[in-house]
């Protein structure tokens, strides 16, 4: 006789065999890799067709594109960290898909300045985009990864965690390996209900908040095991609200300190020419120096590297003429300018002249860009493929004197050093000494038309409302433009034309929270409160083992 055949238990059609990601399609992937794209337009969503899209003009954040894309890859989580098998590598594939995708769309403009400036081919252009994004978008993939195993008990818990691991992760890419937090998430919300927190936050604190609220849209889908209670939805609905019912707003802690007419300067020499001296040095040389002569406000601002060359290297009288013409008067000038010398090394500079000083102010760029201002190690056989010049400089400190005129106290920086508002922070630990408004000098012409400028228009409007303090832009191709310390754009020229911008800044004193807390304390307490939240978590992962 055949022996009696063990009854069969028809697998769950919904039950994942063990090692696969629940939830696991092409169309789950597919949704990871849409709303990281998404995530990066929301941070300045572009004109493809050369009119405004549905009201949204050119380069304008989207506050809530980017808490719906971020609550898609959250859904996407949830549904991994499900019961009865959680699968930790599908929070890890779905996380790195969204960062790999959001990070690629953000850091496009790299692909213009290696292959259209550089002379890169296409291919290992793309491909260099790609790696640097997929090495930055670890940290999200191992969040992600970190946040399914541990498999949160409650919602408002699992919305703590995703949090404190969203946060770790922008911490890791801001901070790390020099940092680069371009694109970050907070830079999607200056005009948002989440702006009014930057005082007291910063973009690393928001960053987190609006992870939290992704969290809690994902969870208005859930099933009832993970279903949010109500609690949990009236605290996102005060999030939202708080801001425009409370006192929070940064002005009210600061008070103005006058009035500043200011002249901005925009070149536009074409990159391609910028260090030619057959063309571009030339022509910025007679297009800058005519516009410093002729400026008739009390401050005139020329971008990074206006003038292209050393300053013995420039005609004779050159330089000893704009000396002498900001010796007297009532005018004072900051131009950007390489300093130096083959002994003692070349910095990025802002050379500030003004009446009555002993010399020239100077300022020196402190935080370089890798491959542009100083080659990491083990990576100069990539900078020898492109046509850039490339080169190591010296590095200037942190904390460097403001530029004091006509009872402002002025605080430069170069280029993308605006992405770093706990190193400009360094400049309010006194606060009889911090800054009235900062001013940025840029030159985004190695970019060409890409977002880039729109992205970087956003970052200092994020430092604007930081600090309380109005901010300025003089960039070489644009956007050169004055934003006020409630960060509104006041004016600006259109970009890839060569123009003046005339106008008035006010200055503000007085510390916003955040200005006083991370002078101090640097970004330690984010990183001490995201590391315990998450220890805590694993605590109850091993009770619940």
């Amino acid at each position: 006789m055949r022996p009696a055949q063990p009854d069969r238990q028809p697998h769950p059609v919904n039950t994942p065999r063990q090692g696969l990601p629940t939830g696991l399609s092409i169309l789950n992937v597919a949704l990871a890799i849409a709303a990281g794209s998404m995530h990066a337009l929301s941070m300045a969503w572009p004109d493809l067709a050369g009119q405004s899209i549905q009201g949204l003009t050119v380069g304008q954040p989207v506050w809530w594109l980017e808490l719906v894309s971020l609550a898609a890859l959250a859904w996407l989580l949830r549904r991994c960290a499900q019961q009865p098998l959680p699968n930790w590598r599908a929070g890890l594939l779905y996380g790195g898909l969204f960062a790999c995708a959001w990070l690629s769309v953000v850091f496009g403009w790299t692909f213009v300045a290696m292959h259209t400036y550089g002379g890169l081919p296409a291919v290992p252009s793309a491909l260099a985009v790609l790696a640097l994004a997929a090495f930055l978008a670890s940290y999200y993939a191992a969040a992600c990864g970190a946040f399914v195993f541990l498999a949160p008990f409650s919602p408002g818990y699992s919305a703590a965690l995703f949090s404190a691991l969203w946060l770790l992760a922008e911490l890791a890419r801001g901070v790390w390996l020099t940092g680069f937090s371009w694109g970050a998430t907070a830079y999607a919300h200056p005009d948002g209900p989440l702006a009014n927190y930057a005082p007291w936050l910063g973009a690393y604190g928001v960053g987190a908040l609006a992870a939290w609220l992704a969290m809690v849209l994902a969870q208005l889908t859930a099933d009832r095991s993970w279903r949010p209670s109500r609690g949990h939805l009236i605290g996102a609905l005060l999030v939202l609200s708080l801001p425009t019912i409370g006192p929070m707003l940064a002005p009210d802690r600061t008070q103005s300190s006058g009035r500043l007419m200011v002249t901005l300067l925009q070149g536009n020499i074409p990159q391609d020419e910028k260090f030619e001296s057959g063309s571009g040095v030339p022509l910025a040389l007679q297009w800058y120096g005519e516009q410093l002569r002729q400026a008739q406000t009390a401050l005139v601002v020329a971008p990074e590297t206006a003038l292209p060359l050393l300053p013995h290297q420039l005609p004779s009288r050159y330089w000893a003429a704009l000396k002498d013409r900001f010796a007297s008067g009532a005018q004072a000038a900051l131009i950007g300018i390489p300093l130096g010398n083959f002994e003692e090394g070349y910095t990025n500079s802002v050379v500030g002249l003004r009446p009555g000083a002993d010399r020239p102010w100077r300022y020196d760029k402190h935080h370089l860009v890798p491959f542009g201002e100083f080659i990491p190690p083990w990576f100069k056989w990539f900078t020898e493929l492109m046509n850039i010049p490339l080169g190591d400089f010296n590095r200037g400190g942190l904390g460097q004197p403001t530029f004091l005129w006509q009872g402002q106290r002025i605080a430069a920086n170069i280029c993308y050093e605006d992405l770093f508002g706990e190193e400009l922070a360094q400049q309010f630990r006194d606060a009889a000494q911090a800054p009235t408004m900062l001013v940025n000098l840029s030159n985004l012409a190695w970019f060409g038309g890409s977002l880039a400028m729109d992205q970087h228009l956003q970052i200092a409007r994020w430092r604007a409302l930081e600090f309380a303090r109005p901010f300025l832009l003089s960039t070489n191709t644009g956007v050169t433009a004055i934003v006020d310390h409630q960060a509104r754009v006041l004016q600006t020229l259109p970009r890839d034309t060569r123009g003046v911008l005339v106008g008035e800044v006010e200055g503000r004193t007085g510390l916003t929270p955040y200005a006083w807390w991370v002078a101090r304390f640097g970004l330690w307490p984010y990183w001490l409160l995201g590391l315990a939240t998450v220890l805590a978590s694993w605590r109850r992962h091993l009770r619940k083992r």
